[in-house]
């Protein structure tokens, strides 16, 4: 009707007016009304979203998904190719870091020059870290592109995903090490001090974080595939998705447990999961305490706002509480709460607590 179309213009004009107002502010630092510092990066596939990322303030790129070159291609890129890519987005994004995840693939992300496997379960199959450790040519090829880009700003951090043990990070670790030996010998440049770090994705990688802390530089906690490897669900199965739940007091019992892990042993823990964009899990994700927080580039100015708009010291009190709540619907409760009390401004213009709808859910997501 003229009235609903009527209603949904001024909606449109509501969250335009709000985006344009703090967009102007988010090329600022994101900083706690209390004085805590919290890095806020960009995650991206191709390097035509870094224009994006820096637009919306963002302060480096915390995710580079380097799959995504390989895909959709009839034959795999060679290492002079990688290369320029690399570099490219180096430079552009310097002095800023840049942080490359290494192949990504398997699983749902596959390439049409690499043949298909027969698998039963591909997400628990030869992906990631695995295919690569499997394939040392290709991952070498990868390496070397990413060492040479390396030297142009000195900005890349190096991040092997879906690490289930230190087995296969010394292994990986030693293949870089290798390809660094043959560059030194070869006289090629590369940046020697690169920080290498390692997703945590997988339960196992939580319980030896301690271990893998004393190995790496950085962490980066996956929490889409954390999630889903806790609590045994396949998020692209529809008929599971209802389970799907950040807010698991076993998931952030997880979570938490990585992050102190990181800094006991002094290193950063950053998070680049799809749980970071979620505004309305800004004050959880403060509480937990990352260092850093890296999401889609869109994303940047509204979770930078509600950085800016917190209190640290509030935001790790309502974590020490939630981790002694029984379900995740208690703590989303207690949160929608506490978001409607803290940035009212958020709920006239969009509606958070969608994010934690119950009614129309099975029982079983209640008692989840």
């Amino acid at each position: 009707t003229e009235r609903e179309i009527s209603h949904y213009y001024e909606r449109q004009d509501e969250i335009e007016t709000y985006l344009k107002e703090i967009n102007r502010k988010a090329h600022l630092p994101a900083l706690t009304r209390d004085g805590h510092r919290v890095g806020v990066e960009a995650n991206i596939e191709v390097l035509e979203e870094i224009v994006a990322a820096k637009d919306n303030g963002a302060e480096g790129i915390g995710l580079y998904r380097t799959e995504f070159f390989f895909m959709n291609r009839k034959e795999m890129p060679d290492e002079e190719t990688l290369y320029h890519e690399y570099r490219e987005l180096a430079e552009l994004m310097a002095p800023q870091p840049v942080t490359m995840r290494t192949l990504d693939l398997g699983a749902d992300k596959l390439v049409g020059w690499h043949p298909r496997l027969e698998e039963a379960n591909p997400a628990l199959g030869l992906r990631s870290i695995r295919l690569c450790l499997h394939y040392p040519e290709m991952f070498k090829a990868q390496l070397r592109a990413i060492l040479r880009a390396s030297a142009a700003a000195q900005n890349i951090r190096l991040m092997f995903p879906l690490v289930s043990g230190i087995g296969e990070l010394r292994e990986a670790k030693r293949i870089l090490k290798g390809v660094q030996e043959e560059l030194r010998a070869a006289r090629v440049p590369f940046h020697e001090e690169m920080p290498v770090g390692v997703m945590i994705e997988v339960p196992s990688a939580v319980a030896i974080a301690d271990l893998l802390a004393k190995e790496v530089s950085f962490f980066s906690v996956g929490t889409n595939d954390l999630i889903q490897y806790s609590l045994a669900i396949d998020r692209g199965n529809e008929h599971v998705t209802y389970l799907y739940e950040p807010l698991h007091p076993g998931v952030l019992r997880l979570i938490k447990h990585a992050v102190e892990a990181g800094h006991k042993a002094g290193i950063e823990v950053s998070i680049c999961g799809e749980m970071a964009a979620e505004p309305v899990y800004t004050p959880v994700i403060l509480g937990l305490e990352f260092d850093r927080l890296s999401m889609n580039p869109q994303a940047v100015p509204r979770v930078k706002n509600l950085i800016s708009r917190s209190v640290m010291k509030d935001c790790r009190k309502f974590v020490r509480k939630a981790l002694q709540l029984g379900t995740a619907v208690e703590i989303g409760d207690q949160l929608h709460e506490m978001m409607m009390k803290k940035f009212p401004e958020e709920f006239r213009v969009f509606d958070p607590s969608a994010l934690m709808a119950r009614p129309a859910l099975p029982r079983a997501r209640r008692d989840h």
